[in-house]
């Protein structure tokens, strides 16, 4: 089955590229030369690159619409990540990038993500994020729509 890059990848499509447990959010890519180091495998960077990129679109696709219309958008802070890498990555390698939100408390949340290639495991990354008021001035408590929307489409746990 042929990947598309750049656009969300539903259930079946992970499923057919070796991810057995489909994330609410998936997107595909290719390596390009420019994400490589002097050993010629992916930078470090590059990995954050694409995890911080389809962090920002998970946000932005699944929970912003959930948001009351006309509503200023919280301010999503990075507080804290972790990432570890199983398996180097090369040029032109087709891969596939997932996240789900598996935990949150009061104001913050829990992003797991994974880079997937040739159905085997890259590296995963695990971030926390604070949401904030808009103008960054105090944090704000995530709100019932995106709450249930945790609980119900990513299964994540409350940890209150």
């Amino acid at each position: 089955m042929t990947l598309r890059y750049h656009t969300p990848l539903g259930p079946e499509i992970q499923r057919a590229h070796g991810i057995a447990d489909p994330q609410p959010m998936a997107i595909a890519d290719r390596v390009r030369f420019a994400e490589l180091d002097v050993l010629n495998h992916v930078n470090n960077k590059a990995y954050m690159t694409w995890f911080e990129t389809l962090r920002v679109w998970y946000f932005d696709l699944l929970c912003t619409p959930l948001l009351p219309a006309g509503a200023p958008r919280p301010r999503t802070i990075l507080r804290s990540a972790e990432i570890r890498y199983h398996e180097e990555m090369l040029m032109g390698e087709d891969y596939i990038a997932t996240t789900r939100v598996s935990a949150f408390r009061n104001t913050s949340f829990t992003y797991d993500q994974q880079i997937w290639s040739d159905g085997r495991l890259r590296t995963a990354y695990t971030c926390v994020i604070v949401m904030m008021a808009p103008d960054g001035s105090a944090r704000l408590a995530i709100p019932q729509v995106l709450r249930d929307a945790f609980l119900n489409r990513d299964k994540a746990s409350f940890e209150g």
